[in-house]
């Protein structure tokens, strides 16, 4: 026997162990509810044989027995609560058979490969890892409509992060997920299955406990059982957290023997999708999002976004190279559907965005994107600028006409004495502000209409959109430099030829001659933090933007 079976053998020991060690607690718990009763038990059947005779002894059983019909009441409402609350599902885009025949012949080619059950299903999610899910709880099979597929169903889904199928190429994947998919073996295991469906179940009587809108009375037993749950959490942190620590050293070591030596290096790429998808989200996409666009091609985007970044930085040279072989999303029927189902929940999980698209919830292609989103984000900021000018009693620019808003006006406001950038920074908080509550707030995900598919977020629970904010609360000062950003840019575009471009990396960009210009933050900078406007208008000259030309607003 080798060393990695060796070591194979005692991760799957140490797992089945800590699940002993779960199921132990479990049972400890039932010992604890039927003690009472079991007492009661003894001292009626003592009763019963002539011993521990008269009144004292009588009022002590009846105590006892009432105590353990309390006792067991309880403890079954509590079971009941724990047995109906809904394990949170990760929110997923499923990946039909008919629609990934390629992809779903991989995985089971890799789990025959590992000796281990092959996954139930493969569902895609906008984010960069991948794991194994479970949904065999009764809840999850009625929301799929597969009330008759227990048996099947008994394994994980596979999840797989939609980024990686763009990216990587088809061997590199099948790398990756050989880990994953070697999980399934600790799943099938009855001890392990068992104690992650009893965490799992504290788990969401937890979450129903502390979930609001339910009144005193009728919270009263979901809040009771929840902190029972809670107790019993307590005492399985650690047994948990191991388990599932054996279980994936026991997944590693068997994946060991399948293309070990490419895994090594589609880890890299794993690290490197991570990044340019989060730059995507937070530089591109979410500049969109707050326009009332979701971009419908994330995942191709991550592809350009990542080779921009190969030829910005020396360190990922080398990696565009791969880009020759088959990707990974050949394996799909329909990849641009797919594409668009994630971006969609991309966009809901992090901005909050409804789940159908509509006048103010909008597609937009990448071609689009510089018309769509960065040149309307830019004038509708300068408009928002002007706005907050005009409620503050702002005289206009004086080399400028009255009538039309201008850059001069801005720039002589923030370059005057007494420090104006600071009441301006708040104002043009407090005008965001008020646009943002002007927009219907998301709220939980809606049921999804008669005759559509279910919703992805329906298993989550009724947590409002969005789930993961991208990004923190701006400063009164940042959002300020942004508006006077986009202003300076509308002026580019109107006075000078300049034109509204993306760049993968950075978002919206502002292009001269064809040539992206990243250096206008500084200027900006200085004029708003403080009020120094000698390097900005050496920008405009240089770039020929005249500040006493009317700019054209939304």
């Amino acid at each position: 026997m080798s060393g990695i079976d060796v070591g194979e053998e005692l991760g799957a020991r140490a797992a089945q162990a800590r699940a002993l060690a779960l199921l132990r607690i479990r049972s400890r718990a039932l010992a604890v509810v039927i003690t009472p009763a079991a007492v009661a038990v003894v001292l009626f059947a003592a009763g019963a044989q002539g011993h521990l005779g008269g009144a004292f002894w009588d009022g002590v059983r009846w105590a006892v027995a009432a105590v353990s019909v309390v006792v067991l009441l309880v403890a079954a409402a509590v079971a009941v609560s724990v047995a109906r609350a809904r394990p949170a599902v990760s929110p997923t885009v499923p990946v039909a058979e008919e629609g990934a025949p390629d992809l779903y012949r991989l995985v089971r080619d890799l789990a025959d490969r590992l000796g281990v059950p092959a996954p139930s299903a493969i569902a895609l999610t906008p984010d960069c890892d991948s794991w194994l899910e479970d949904r065999t709880h009764r809840a999850h099979r009625a929301h799929r409509g597969g009330a008759g597929r227990e048996a099947k169903e008994a394994a994980p889904v596979l999840v797989i992060g939609s980024p990686f199928l763009w990216w990587m190429r088809v061997a590199e994947l099948r790398a990756v997920l050989a880990p994953v998919v070697a999980g399934t073996d600790s799943s099938a295991h009855p001890d392990i299955a068992a104690a992650r469906r009893f965490v799992r179940g504290l788990d969401a009587a937890v979450a129903d406990g502390a979930a609001p809108g339910r009144g005193a009375l009728r919270g009263a037993p979901v809040t009771f059982a929840g902190w029972v749950a809670r107790l019993l959490l307590r005492a399985c942190r650690e047994h948990a957290a191991e388990m599932e620590r054996c279980v994936a050293a026991t997944a590693s070591m068997r994946a060991q023997g399948v293309d070990y030596a490419l895994r090594i290096a589609a880890q890299e790429q794993v690290g490197l999708a991570y990044a340019g998808w989060d730059r995507l989200l937070t530089r591109v996409a979410l500049p969109a999002w707050r326009m009332g666009r979701w971009p419908s091609r994330l995942d191709a985007g991550v592809v350009s976004a990542l080779t921009e970044l190969s030829r910005r930085d020396r360190l990922a040279d080398g990696f565009t190279s791969r880009l020759g072989e088959r990707p990974a999303c050949d394996l799909l029927e329909e990849p641009g559907v797919a594409d668009e189902a994630t971006s969609l929940l991309a966009a809901r999980l992090f901005h909050g965005g409804p789940a159908e698209s509509g006048p103010d919830w909008a597609p937009v292609d990448w071609q689009q994107y510089p018309e769509e989103v960065v040149d309307r984000k830019w004038r509708t900021e300068a408009a928002r600028l002007h706005r907050v000018l005009d409620a503050m009693g702002v005289p206009p620019a004086s080399a400028a006409d009255p009538a039309v808003p201008t850059l001069a006006r801005v720039m002589e406001h923030l370059a005057g004495p007494g420090g104006p950038g600071e009441e301006l920074a708040a104002g043009i908080g407090a005008a965001v502000a008020r646009d943002d509550a002007r927009t219907p707030a998301p709220g939980p995900a809606q049921p999804a209409p008669v005759g559509v598919g279910p919703d992805p977020l329906d298993l989550w629970g009724p947590d409002p959109l969005p789930l993961f904010p991208l990004q923190p609360p701006r400063t009164g000062t940042e959002l300020l430099a942004d508006h006077v950003a986009a202003m300076v840019c509308c002026a580019a575009v109107d006075t000078a030829g300049a034109a509204p471009g993306l760049d993968w990396l950075d978002g919206p960009a502002l292009l001269v001659d064809g040539e992206r210009r990243a250096d206008l933050a500084t200027p900006v900078l200085s004029l708003v933090e403080d009020g120094d406007p000698d390097p900005l208008r050496s920008w405009l000259a240089e770039v020929g933007v005249r500040s006493d030309k009317p700019v054209r607003l939304v």
